[in-house]
């Protein structure tokens, strides 16, 4: 099943420094129908303005991962860890049994980014942090991993049977992705129109699969893809 999720029926919350859309229930939004896929519980969509973020907030039992689109974020952690996550690149946080953490946008632009929340196989542990560098040329025309707790993958790990994944691809050209039974895919093109197994799909639109073997994602204009691949 493919279930198309367009960009304006999202949960929208504009806080003036943050400016959110939320794929899945969240905060002051819920929808019963959209409260995860899987276990991708959180798929946020952020504008945060120059010289602004998120103050010094706990979480814990969840892997949260950052792709930055544009600009920057910087991270500190009760951990000790601090450190900038520029555009195109990935940062991962497993909260473990409980950690504190800010994310300030410290740049004089804004800075536009992805959340997205996955549920740990386990809770507890101890937390942990970190960030890595994607080129966007080694992702051209391809799927390339960047976040998973799925054996043989080179990537930021995460502690959980999933997998986050990124490709760019020319308009014109197109990607596949193998898509096993019983797993859950979430897709969406952080920027350019694609068409994604026959469906047209606009940038920012979510795609909810499941059940359907291989995705196969059609550039209608340069795309920038972001995928999950959960249990």
């Amino acid at each position: 099943m493919i279930d198309i999720r367009k960009f304006g029926t999202l949960g929208h919350a504009n806080h003036g420094w943050l400016d959110a859309h939320h794929h899945f229930s969240f905060a002051d939004y819920y929808d019963d129908d959209r409260v995860h896929w899987g276990a991708l519980r959180v798929w946020n969509d952020d504008r945060i303005a120059a010289q602004n973020g998120f103050p010094p907030h706990p979480h814990r039992d969840m892997e949260i991962i950052t792709y930055v689109r544009s600009g920057a974020i910087t991270h500190r952690d009760s951990m000790g860890n601090m450190g900038r996550t520029a555009a195109g690149d990935v940062q991962v946080m497993s909260a473990g049994s409980g950690v504190t953490h800010s994310e300030y946008n410290l740049e004089d632009e804004d800075t536009t980014l992805f959340q997205i929340w996955i549920i740990p196989d386990a809770r507890g542990g101890n937390p942990g942090w970190g960030q890595r560098e994607f080129p966007k040329a080694d992702r051209s025309g391809q799927f390339v991993t960047v976040a998973s707790g799925m054996d043989g993958d080179d990537a930021l790990p995460i502690r959980a049977n999933a997998r986050v994944a990124a490709a760019t691809v020319q308009a014109g050209d197109s990607v596949s992705y193998d898509l096993a039974d019983g797993r859950h895919g979430y897709l969406v093109s952080a920027k350019g129109r694609v068409r994604v197994n026959g469906h047209d799909v606009d940038a920012r639109d979510g795609v909810a699969m499941r059940d359907i073997g291989t995705i196969t994602v059609e550039a209608v204009e340069d795309a920038e893809l972001v995928l999950v691949d959960s249990l």
